[in-house]
């Protein structure tokens, strides 16, 4: 693991999930602009160890063992557990085929991602680290918790969760993530650290159509197929649940952004948590014009260009054949 300055050096947290799949597999296709340190899992989409198994199937798929997988939290900071196999399938990376992705060629680590977190920061000079989320902010919140001073030597935070003016994905006021763990949402969004927050906002403008779902077939003879094999039974659900031409690629929006963040318009507001119990609970509650004199604390993706995403994503795919 090394730091390497004038890059993105990231960690990622994430869920997987098809989207985050795809997001560990764009960070890791672009060396030139992404230093991944190592990826750490928490419970979401699917319990701990489908989420921590699948990281290690995607490292498997691009044959590569030297990217660590660390462990984190089985559940979030308070309540139970929801998750996702209604979109994701009982794997968590179901495939249209039914043919699965190949079993890990290498282990998870034996530290707790938190402690992986908190020691890569105080390990690293200070704000040359990005944390990358894209589940639930569990492993982040657990680190703020733990040693927020050591937390805030971070960058900054780039998560997809949340939504502004779009309707929630789990109830009609929530996003998945956010939804999963509120408390750990509203630990972050209070942290001072910058934050870019990727929301179904500018991800349900990222539709996986038939004509790019063929062109990321296409990209890669080693991981095009089984990328789009994973995007066939992703794609399933949110048809059907939205009625629209595919569905939405939420998690590689992150990593998008740090390649090519002229890709996304981004506006600075106040973003809020909501976690009392109710119809709202998990709502991000975003100011987007201003009513309010509180802090503009959350750099929120308000658009983005869905032809220029999924060209960056079919040429990186690319990167696996050379």
């Amino acid at each position: 693991m090394e730091v390497k300055l004038g890059a993105n050096n990231i960690i990622l947290d994430c869920d997987p999930g098809h989207d985050d799949a795809l997001a560990i597999l764009l960070a890791l296709s672009s060396p030139k602009e992404i230093n991944c340190l190592g990826i750490t899992t928490s419970a979401g989409n699917v319990p701990l160890e489908l989420t921590t198994k699948n990281a290690l199937r995607v490292l498997a798929l691009i044959k590569n063992n030297n990217i660590e997988v660390y462990k984190g939290c089985p559940k979030p900071l308070i309540g139970e557990l929801v998750t996702a196999e209604n979109v994701h399938g009982e794997s968590g990376l179901d495939t249209g085929s039914g043919t699965s992705l190949p079993e890990p060629i290498s282990n998870y680590e034996d530290k707790h991602a938190v402690n992986f977190i908190l020691d890569t920061l105080k390990e690293s000079p200070i704000n040359e680290i990005t944390l990358v989320a894209t589940g639930p902010l569990t492993n982040l919140a657990a680190a703020f918790s733990i040693d927020p001073k050591t937390f805030r030597r971070a960058k900054r935070i780039v998560l997809m969760g949340g939504a502004g003016f779009e309707p929630g994905n789990i109830t009609p006021a929530a996003e998945f993530n956010i939804y999963v763990d509120p408390f750990a949402a509203k630990s972050i969004f209070e942290s001072e650290l910058e934050i870019f927050m990727f929301g179904l906002d500018v991800t349900h403008k990222m539709i996986i159509t038939s004509r790019r779902l063929s062109a990321i077939k296409n990209s890669s003879s080693l991981v095009g197929p089984a990328v789009a094999d994973l995007l066939t039974f992703f794609n399933v659900y949110d048809t059907k649940k939205y009625g629209w031409d595919g569905a939405p690629l939420h998690d590689p929006c992150t990593i998008a952004w740090l390649i090519s963040p002229d890709i996304f318009k981004v506006k600075k507001m106040s973003v809020e948590i909501e976690t009392n119990n109710g119809p709202a609970y998990g709502r991000t509650i975003a100011d987007w014009f201003n009513v309010t004199s509180k802090k503009k604390n959350i750099n929120v993706a308000v658009n983005g260009n869905s032809d220029r995403f999924f060209e960056l994503i079919t040429e990186r795919l690319n990167f696996f054949d050379e």
